[in-house]
């Protein structure tokens, strides 16, 4: 029989290369819903009809030849993405270096991107050689080898990717994935070939009766197999719908701060120092026709200290946003992502206007990889940054580098001043980072902030009463050390006047804003930045930190606690009541040098200068007494093995291995408690079962609540109470993400997530410990089990 018309032919033999293009042009689809606009889409379905195309024209090549000329035609349309992308986002440098950049920072860079994803060369690169290959590779195996259902596998990979690499971070591609099936199976209907008759025809009856009984049962047997195959799998995909997709980018550390920038309030002071230092070149425009304006205007209750800004009224650049405090260093604390030219946008404060601020900045001597800019950023060109979306900040990932020349468009927000005074401020978990106050305040700030608080009773009044406060009381100097410790702010706030104290830069003017802030219960943050000129250099003398409350309505406000240079600071002891029991400290603290992860450690008592006790020798006499000297002696030796087991576990080594240490604690303090944990778990199941252990433990004993050791670490990020054991269950959860993290990304762990690591570990034995009699805990700590337990 005939095989159909010429054109049914043409049309059967079409089915295939266009079906592929379709299923590879869908995975751009599915990929393109965390991208910004359809460049990207358009640039896959160009690869997708270009493989199959260079597979269907050299189709009578020899197979060998087939894949050279198909990669070179890849790479000319690669050239061309990448020309079309970089014009589009504006992407400074030669094409070469652009390119070389793409090529070397491809992978993660799309898997640390700000989404929507602006499609820039390196976030288009991998997606457009990836649907290449796929197009290439399904064409080959399903047009050359004519194996049609398994050259679909090449293209189901790739958008089974695409769906991996969006993660949680769109709707689910349902409308993609049921075009790509429906287009799958049309084309295999299209393009299969008719039959030319009953396949048994021809045979004897007996043998025909046999062969279609033997299709008869392999077709019931395959329909079984489907059906049960349903059964089972059934219910497990359903339980998965509602459940939220990994999201990729966990694994991948995103780009980060160098230490110089990790807590840049301590440069005050270096640059107080210096203060003709050229750090940038600034030119100021307004599109609307204002041109330059103060910088407060209406927006914050004061303006940058007068004489911070040559050329007379200037704007206020931000340079950092520090918004975790754990009693010894403010640090930046924020997450930054790659970025386009497009920053994403966020929503202004309902009770603020906005006006477009325009900078061109040329870098100086400023250091870092921090990048100068007014609040709030919403397009860069000139420069590839990375964006904190959370604080409105940005760095350069590559450093900041003399001569480096970037433009950037602002949206200012100016919340209304006359809506301050009846303003309240949020409260609750979303704000909960910038309320918290580290454990050990001294006293002293604690009495003055209730002072404070207690004559104020409007947030707004607290917060102008704290600006007053320390605006009346304190002389501002150049010469102050640098330090924002405890220590530090006792030492300044009621330190005596003709011993240092009461006199400091804008760092400690800052930070004691900040803290009796929230100390009052107000939402705070120190930033760190500089009064500029509208145009021109901006010198050291420019930079400094000024606070910001968080209201309702208005967003976040600044304040400015420095003294006017024409007035002379009241004493401090006029005006504190009531006098402090304790006497101020007289000595001025050690300045801080670079940031830390924790206070000194402080000295033990009944040292070797203690000598106001009488040694009194023990005397044991009888076997009952050296019995006794035995087992203590045995019970102190296991109890210094084992803290010695534990520092080695979280204290030395590189960060993979002592995250791997820290979980190593917390699986032997759960087979401690009983709850030993089977080999096959993953770190998540794990982490669960240790929620519940905490759980059990709390509702058996619920007159002691979960808390960590006193001594335990503070990291930044980590809130830790003692009457608090919501502590205790996110330990578990950060310990299980480091954990899986230093597991699938071997060797990108960093000191700071060892040490939050180690925290965990601790927060989470403690608590778990302190559910337990007090026999129980002292047998826990000398339990030898974990000297011999197998690893």
């Amino acid at each position: 029989m005939g095989r159909g018309t010429p054109v049914v032919r043409l049309l059967r033999a079409a089915a295939v290369p266009a079906t592929l293009v379709v299923l590879v042009t869908l995975s751009g689809v599915v990929l393109g819903r965390v991208y910004a606009g359809s460049l990207l889409t358009m640039l896959v379905a160009g690869a997708a009809v270009g493989s199959v195309l260079v597979s269907v024209v050299t189709r009578r090549l020899p197979s060998w030849l087939v894949a050279p000329v198909s990669v070179l035609a890849m790479l000319g349309w690669t050239v061309v993405c990448l020309r079309v992308a970089a014009t589009g986002a504006q992407v400074p440098g030669g094409f070469v270096e652009v390119a070389g950049d793409a090529a070397g920072n491809a992978i993660p860079r799309l898997l640390t991107a700000m989404i929507p994803v602006e499609a820039t060369p390196d976030t288009i690169l991998l997606p457009v050689v990836a649907a290449w290959l796929a197009g290439l590779a399904g064409a080959e195996v399903a047009l050359r080898a004519g194996r049609v259902l398994l050259g679909y596998l090449p293209p189901v990979l790739l958008h089974a990717g695409a769906v991996y690499v969006v993660g949680p971070n769109a709707e689910p591609a349902i409308g993609a994935t049921v075009a790509f099936v429906v287009t799958a199976a049309l084309g295999l209907a299209v393009s299969a070939r008719p039959s030319d008759g009953d396949p048994v025809d021809g045979l004897a009856p007996a043998v025909r009766s046999g062969v279609r009984a033997r299709l008869a049962v392999a077709s019931a047997a395959g329909t079984a197999v489907v059906v049960a195959l349903a059964a089972l799998l059934g219910p497990a995909v359903a339980a998965l719908v509602d459940t939220a997709p990994v999201d990729p980018r966990r694994y991948v550390e995103p780009p980060q701060v160098e230490t110089l920038d990790e807590n840049p309030l301590i440069r005050i002071s270096g640059w107080a120092l210096n203060p003709e230092q050229e750090l940038f070149q600034v030119a100021t425009e307004r599109p609307g026709g204002a041109g330059p304006a103060d910088p407060a205007g209406s927006t914050d209750p004061a303006g940058p200290p007068e004489g911070a800004a040559s050329g007379g009224a200037g704007v206020r650049i931000r340079l950092a946003v520090l918004s975790d405090y754990d009693g010894v260093t403010w640090r930046v604390g924020a997450t930054y992502r790659n970025a386009g030219r497009i920053l994403p946008p966020t929503e202004p404060a309902p009770y603020a206007t906005v006006e477009t601020v325009r900078q061109d900045i040329t870098v100086g001597d400023l250091s870092g990889r921090l990048l100068p800019a007014v609040p709030t950023p919403r397009e860069v060109s000139g420069a590839r940054v990375a964006y904190d979306q959370g604080t409105g900040t940005l760095i350069r990932p590559d450093g900041l580098t003399p001569g480096l020349r970037y433009t950037v468009t602002s949206a200012e927000e100016r919340p209304d001043s006359n809506l301050l005074a009846t303003a309240d401020t949020p409260a609750g978990d979303a704000v909960a980072r910038v309320l918290h106050v580290p454990d050990g305040a001294p006293e002293q700030l604690r009495r003055l902030a209730t002072q404070l608080a207690e004559e104020n009773g409007a947030p707004y009044a607290r917060a102008a009463a704290i600006e007053q406060w320390l605006a009346e009381h304190y002389r501002l100097v150049a010469d102050a050390p640098s330090g924002h410790a405890y220590p530090n702010l006792a030492f300044f706030l009621f330190g005596p006047r003709n011993g240092g104290g009461q006199r400091g830069t804008s760092e400690q003017f800052a930070a004691s804003f900040a803290v009796l802030g929230r100390l009052a219960g107000l939402p705070t943050r120190v930033v760190v930045g500089f009064a500029a000129p509208g145009s021109g250099p901006v010198r050291a003398a420019d930079a400094y930190a000024w606070p910001e409350v968080l209201f309702d309505g208005l967003g976040w406000v600044a304040f400015d606690p420095l003294p006017r240079p024409d007035e002379e600071p009241r004493p401090v002891e006029e005006d504190f009541r009531p006098q402090p029991e304790d006497p101020p400290p007289s000595e001025q603290p050690e300045p801080t040098l670079e940031p830390t992860a924790s206070p000194p450690a402080q000295a033990a008592p009944g040292g070797p200068t203690d000598s106001g006790g009488v040694s009194t020798p023990v005397l044991v006499g009888g076997t009952g007494g050296g019995l006794v000297l035995v087992l203590v002696a045995v019970l102190v030796t296991l109890g210094w093995l084992r803290r010695a087991q534990t520092r080695a576990r979280l204290h030395r080594g590189d960060p993979g291995h002592r995250i791997a240490g820290a979980w190593r604690e917390l699986t032997d303090t759960l087979r401690l408690a009983g709850q030993p944990v089977a080999a096959g778990l993953s770190a998540t199941e794990v982490a669960a079962l240790a929620r519940r252990a905490l759980a059990a433990g709390s509702a058996s004993n619920p007159g002691r609540a979960p808390a960590g050791p006193p001594s335990a670490p503070v990291t930044a990020g980590l809130v830790r109470t003692a009457d608090d054991s919501a502590a205790a269950y996110a330990s578990v959860d950060e310990l299980a993400r480091l954990v899986n993290q230093a597991g699938f990304a071997p060797g990108s762990a960093t000191e700071d997530q060892a040490a939050a690591a180690a925290s965990a570990a601790i927060v989470y034995t403690g608590a778990l410990r302190a559910t337990r009699s007090r026999w129980r805990r002292l047998l826990w700590l000398t339990h030898p089990g974990p000297l011999r337990w197998p690893r």
